[in-house]
């Protein structure tokens, strides 16, 4: 059985368990992950591309556009960049509550340092998909990590600004 002091490092579970899952998908290459067929069969979105069609901008030296990618490749940059804020979102949320729970210092040193082991691992990650068939490693998306981790650390002080006017 463990002990009571013990149970509270299981918490570190969180973040690592999530940057296993981080760095299983890094090791992927483009085409396992590639998510365009199962778009297609699944939805027509073909009558978005007149809606769509005047967008086009740069991204990793690369441009987007429908014209370029097509609807169902220029929706899934959306959904891929999406899942960078989501994933690296969760993963300063995981590392918030695993400090919490295991050391004594004040909430802002918490998600400073939420926030940095966050931005770290965005980029150990990004550097590790460098290694991966297929795929590239580019700084633009440690920051869109970043972002993610930022808006985690929003989220955390307006949870704590809510249940501090609860009060």
């Amino acid at each position: 059985m463990i002990g009571e002091n013990m149970r509270k490092y299981l918490y570190w579970l969180l973040p690592f368990i999530w940057m296993v899952v981080i760095f299983f998908f890094s090791a992927q290459p483009y085409e396992k992950q590639n998510i365009q067929p199962h778009l297609a069969s699944a939805i027509d979105l073909q009558f978005l591309e007149p809606y769509l069609n005047w967008i086009t901008f740069t991204y990793h030296q690369s441009e987007v556009s429908v014209v370029r990618l097509g609807v169902y490749g220029f929706i899934e940059f959306f959904i891929r960049k999406g899942a960078h804020v989501t994933v690296f979102f969760i993963l300063c949320c995981f590392f918030y509550m695993a400090l919490k729970q295991t050391v004594k210092m004040t909430f802002t040193y918490r998600l400073i340092i939420s926030f940095i082991l966050t931005f770290l691992y965005a980029g150990f990650d990004e550097f590790h998909q460098g290694f991966t068939v297929n795929r590239t490693s580019y700084i633009g998306d440690v920051f869109l990590d970043g972002f993610g981790g930022g808006l985690a650390v929003i989220f955390l002080v307006v949870i704590k600004l809510v249940k501090n006017n609860q009060n």
